[in-house]
């Protein structure tokens, strides 16, 4: 028992100096701060209704009107039954966020070093590489909360599957299986699908080499018992993948009906994003040194260059004071990348690069051609479209890469490959499998690539090769202009370039001198100077010296805080106020702010997600976006926010807003989408509806318009109104049609009149419509997801066999244990 705890105390301390690094980078959690994280204060805003409906009534709701006109909560926070992995998830992220977070970066590379059979102590310094690296921290700073939780687990899914390769059939099976549902469970399927493109060049390499040793039977048996795992951590998210393979489709991620755009051009129309929005942020192929140098291409668009720059300088030299001027250098426009906004450089660590390059020479066979091989993948494919040719293929040919934008964050695949075989550089290294002779050759040639590299870079500074003239420099010297006078834009581009160039200078100078310090530390060593322990404790420090002073530019203690700022990140004005005091049903259209502001206090049109409605999307495009108040009537669009006196946010009424709820006098048929769509623009909507062919026929279905008499006495009223429920209450004289100022959202969305239910189809492109026999009655609608119900189910059925699973193997494990003792 002594020797088994010996053998688990250095495991032990590891994890404890993760926590304790975790906390002290984002150490005013320790306070009760909060990180400011813009991309969570958008998600308060659109989840906030979801939030106070279960505040207030215990339950949870999958719909929400606060956002698009209405839309499912599946990818806003949406909890489900039995969703046991996600509280086994909870129960690793303990420490605050986003400490929670950077310890899951540590703790899940360090878990698969461990399982590559690299020492523990090598495995806390890699783990310390991954972590740090900056752009797994900027995400963090933004508010990216669930890539990052999905990138944390991917280690964990890798070791898995090479446990599985390894002939480890029962470990590799259930490694693979709870890593794969906790990956899942983060719910940011475009770093999951990244990850799979990783496993499958990873399975490329083991099935090269077990055909060379005829160890096919073998590979294959793995290659099945993956697929189990990963069909087991399928079900145990069955509810959530099941929920969003729905709403994708009815999302602008799926395929439009429509066959032209706005301006009535031929609408690029696959089944998936276009190729302009996938590829609407792709790495620049200079762009790459950023992996190396941190500003390379001057950083962020927004940096702070400081009072030693030519841009103070020039502020103060107009007459600005210090503290103005210190002002005016706040987000200076450095970046001079062919992105449209950068956040920051993705900066993996000169020490890590150095440590990389001498793994090329030094690492040999299957491991280091699965890592250069996802290196190189996830490289070109950055590149987006600045590589064409391997960007076309894959959107047109390799399933489910048209479902994903910002093809540059692929590049979390070599975040993680590279520290992979920077470690074993040094696992080589610290053998004895390469001899000295080679291992000095290889790090002379590290040495002169990396080193050489960035003096090459200096001497294009030097002579003028590198001109930091920035692909948007034209529209910052119309921003800057004064007038018609370009006098002062002019002064302003000439001062940028010359602290791009400082930037340049001073973050080159930097990797080289990381580069020779880390070499002299191998020198060393391999001169016996130093042993394994102070090469660890040396390389150690640089790597966290390198990191995080780069991290820290960009994530800082600045960014935090209080609790209650990003509990409430929004504060009503007087607009706002004044439409909260109506306690009707109504929708608002927000001119004077973007990201989900209006969500927060309103059942507005706008929001703030990755995946809009695609019917909205359609319906802004086309008239939402030019102000159209024919289609805001019928939407219910009571009170639009514009600019008023003194430009500020005035709640201007729309008196001729359709209501909740109306019967028309006609319903037009029309040939496509197309039409529907368009007759929109000068469509009665009050008197007439138009549709196409119904999906589900609430009538014999004929191509034919269809004539209602409406007396002045029919009404239809709402008397209850939630997100997943609405009640109204309808006297008609005849039978008629009524249209309703919701979403039309067909699965999940029943329609109930008098308790029995009956058929609703899609009206106005976007709007629901029914209809009702003569008389009063009660119309209910109610979103009864049947995905839920039959996700849970699977869900639970999954955790079960997964637990007995795991009982099975304990309890085989230790009785194995129990012979091998008595033996």
């Amino acid at each position: 028992m002594q020797f088994s705890f010996k053998k688990i105390l250095p495991h032990v301390l590891i994890l404890v100096g993760f926590i304790i690094c975790s906390l002290a980078y984002f150490s005013p959690v320790l306070k009760g701060k909060v990180i400011y994280q813009s991309d969570i204060v958008h998600y308060t805003g659109m989840a906030k209704q979801q939030k106070d409906f279960k505040a207030n009534t215990k339950q949870e709701t999958y719909w929400t009107n606060s956002a698009f006109g209405g839309m499912p909560t599946y990818q806003l926070g949406a909890k489900y039954p039995h969703n046991y992995i996600k509280k086994l998830d909870l129960a690793l992220r303990f420490l605050p966020r986003p400490a929670d977070y950077l310890f899951l970066y540590f703790l899940g590379f360090y878990i698969l070093l461990l399982v590559l059979k690299v020492d523990w102590k090598l495995a806390g310094l890699g783990a310390l590489a991954f972590g740090f690296s900056t752009y797994l921290i900027i995400i963090l700073g933004v508010g990216h909360n669930s890539k990052a939780h999905a990138i944390a687990y991917m280690p964990l899914v890798l070791s898995g599957v090479l446990l599985t390769f390894r002939g480890k059939y029962v470990y590799g099976f259930i490694l693979t299986a709870v890593a794969m549902g906790l990956e899942l469970v983060a719910n940011h399927f475009q770093m999951t699908y990244y990850l799979m493109l990783l496993v499958l060049v990873l399975g490329i390499a083991y099935l090269v080499d077990a055909y060379r040793k005829k160890l096919l039977p073998h590979f294959f048996k793995a290659v099945g018992v993956l697929l189990v795992a990963v069909v087991l951590a399928i079900g145990l998210n069955a509810t959530n993948i099941l929920a969003t393979q729905d709403y994708v489709k009815e999302s602008t991620r799926g395929k439009s009906e429509l066959t032209i755009n706005a301006n009535g051009s031929p609408r690029e129309n696959t089944n998936g994003l276009s190729k302009e929005y996938i590829t609407e942020y792709s790495y620049g192929k200079l762009e790459s040194f950023n992996l190396f140098i941190p500003r390379f291409l001057g950083g962020g668009s927004g940096e702070d260059v400081g009072e030693n720059s030519a841009l103070y300088d020039l502020a103060i030299n107009q007459g600005a004071s210090s503290v103005d001027a210190r002002q005016f250098i706040k987000g200076s426009p450095t970046y001079w990348g062919n992105q449209t906004i950068v956040e920051a450089p993705a900066y993996i660590g000169a020490v890590i690069i150095f440590l990389f390059v001498l793994g090329l020479f030094l690492v040999k066979g299957r491991l280091k051609w699965w890592l250069v091989g996802g290196t190189l993948l996830s490289l070109l494919l950055s590149y987006g479209k600045n590589f064409e040719f391997l960007t076309d293929f894959f959107i047109n040919y390799v399933p489910l890469y048209n479902k994903f934008r910002a093809v540059s964050s692929i590049q979390v695949i070599l975040e993680l490959c590279i520290p992979i075989l920077a470690i074993f550089a040094l696992v080589r290294l610290f053998n004895e499998v390469v001899k000295t002779e080679e291992k000095l050759k290889a790090l002379k040639y590290t040495v002169a690539l990396t080193g050489g590299l960035a003096v090459l870079f200096l001497l294009g500074k030097l002579t003028g090769i590198i001109d930091f003239v920035g692909a948007s420099d034209g529209q910052i010297r119309e921003a800057y202009k004064n007038g018609n006078s370009y006098e002062f834009a002019d002064a302003f581009i000439r001062a940028l370039r010359e602290d791009r160039a400082s930037f340049f200078t001073t973050d080159t100078l930097r990797s080289l001198l990381f580069v020779l310090l880390s070499a002299g530390v191998i020198y060393l060593f391999l001169k016996k100077k130093l042993n394994e322990t102070k090469v660890i404790i040396a390389l150690g420090l640089l790597i966290v010296i390198d990191l995080v002073g780069v991290d820290r530019r960009y994530v800082n203690n600045d960014d935090f805080v209080s609790k209650l700022t990003m509990e409430r990140p929004y504060q009503p004005n007087k607009a706002d106020l004044e439409i909260l005091k109506d306690k009707s049903n109504f929708r608002v259209y927000d001119m004077t702010s973007g990201g989900a502001k209006a969500s927060y206090f309103h059942n507005a049109l706008g929001g703030y997600h990755a995946a809009k409605p695609k019917r909205y999307q359609d319906l802004f495009e086309f008239y939402l976006s030019r102000n159209n108040i024919n289609v805001l009537n019928m939407l219910n669009a009571k009170y639009i926010i514009g600019p008023g006196k003194n430009k500020k946010p005035f709640p201007f009424v729309n008196n001729d807003a359709n209501g909740n709820a109306w019967f028309v006098n006609s319903l037009k048929y029309v040939e496509s989408a197309n039409e529907e769509i368009l007759a929109l623009d000068s469509l009665d909507n009050k008197s007439i509806a138009v549709y196409t062919k119904p999906e589900k026929l609430i009538i014999k279905f004929r191509a034919s318009d269809y004539k209602y008499n409406v007396d002045s006495l029919a009404s239809i009223n709402v008397t209850e109104y939630k997100p997943n429920y609405i009640k109204y209450q309808s006297e008609n004289s005849n039978d008629g049609f009524a249209v309703f100022s919701e979403m039309y959202y067909n699965k999940g969305w029943n329609a109930y009149v008098d308790g029995i239910q009956k058929p609703h189809q899609k009206v106005n492109y976007a709007l629901r419509g029914m209809n009702l026999p003569k008389g009063k009655h009660t119309i209910e609608f109610k979103f009864e997801p049947s995905v839920v119900k039959s996700g849970s189910t699977i869900a639970l059925i999954s955790s079960v066999l997964l637990g007995l699973l795991i009982l099975g193997s304990l309890f085989f494990g230790f009785k194995s244990l129990k012979q091998n003792n008595q033996d």
